[in-house]
């Protein structure tokens, strides 16, 4: 599902979804989530803050940003 070759081709809900339930179900950090699935952790941090989302460590979630970054 996960890979680091599918991460900056998958469709962007899919990616949003599949990491968002890993962290809440699986993994205590991005980190954590990075390493498992061998993902480059700036890619995927800067796929999701292209579409305005930003990790939120107290919740460990990426969240909606407050300032669009597009």
């Amino acid at each position: 599902m996960l890979s680091a070759n599918n991460l900056e081709t998958i469709d962007f809900n899919i990616l949003f979804s599949v990491v968002n339930m890993k962290l809440r179900d699986e993994f205590s950090s991005v980190k954590s989530l990075c390493s498992s699935f061998e993902l480059d952790e700036k890619i995927l941090m800067d796929r999701l803050k292209k579409h305005g989302y930003v990790y939120a460590q107290k919740n460990n979630q990426f969240i909606k940003s407050d300032i669009e970054n597009s």
